[in-house]
């Protein structure tokens, strides 16, 4: 186990040759107070049919996950040498099949939030109201036209136990009239905007209780490439 202070170095560790470094560390602080004070998830029982799941959707640049995973004890920090590397389990994208405590095998733009809907939907169906759904996604993923769907069906079907994190790095073309949280709260999504290396912000963001409808933090960060 290591703090957060550990994680720059574990970083350093993956040597290979990452073209999406502004994706991978935009998410590095969100993605520590997920798995260190909200998320229930233990790494010795990480298939537990209890546990809260995490979905990462912005999955095109899983560094900063990586080097959280082992921070948390989900995978040994010696893995993170071979980040990329050919007979690694540590590619580009990461892989559920692979790599303990992946939810979903990401990276191709507007999956994980309609996947999110669909396992929010199925716990609760199987009368599984405790496990919390958590995805996170970018502000230019955000774009893609299948979150639209998810959007509007998630609030409609009114899953409290669904919550996405969207990490504004000033990526998106086109952006949305009144911000980004603006596109959830009209389809009736509880919403909150908080600085995305503000870890008092986010817990308490993120800890929220609604007990109706989904959730959206977006979490703002410095723009891509500054």
């Amino acid at each position: 186990m290591a703090g957060y202070e550990e994680l720059d170095r574990l970083l350093t560790l993956m040597t290979g040759d990452e073209k999406h470094s502004s994706a991978a560390t935009s998410t590095l602080d969100v993605l520590w107070i997920l798995y260190d004070r909200v998320l229930r998830i233990d790494p010795t029982r990480a298939e537990a049919p209890d546990r809260d799941r995490f979905l990462l959707s912005k999955g095109h640049g899983p560094m900063a996950y990586y080097a959280v995973l082992a921070a948390k004890g989900f995978i040994p920090e010696e893995t993170l040498a071979g980040f990329g590397g050919f007979d690694s389990p540590l590619g580009w994208h990461p892989d559920r099949n692979l790599i303990p405590g992946v939810e979903i095998s990401s990276g191709s733009l507007g999956h994980g939030l309609p996947i999110a809907v669909g396992v929010a939907a199925g716990l609760r169906s199987r009368g599984r109201d405790r496990p919390r759904v958590v995805c996170l996604i970018g502000d230019a993923e955000l774009e893609e036209g299948t979150n639209a769907e998810a959007i509007a069906v998630g609030a409609r079907m009114g899953l409290n136990r669904l919550q996405v994190v969207v990490i504004d790095n000033v990526s998106a073309s086109l952006g949305w009239p009144g911000g980004i949280a603006s596109r959830f709260e009209v389809e009736g999504w509880a919403t909150a905007v908080v600085g995305g290396r503000d870890h008092t912000a986010l817990e308490g963001a993120l800890l929220a209780i609604h007990e109706f409808r989904p959730s959206v933090v977006v979490a703002v960060v410095e723009a891509r490439g500054s």
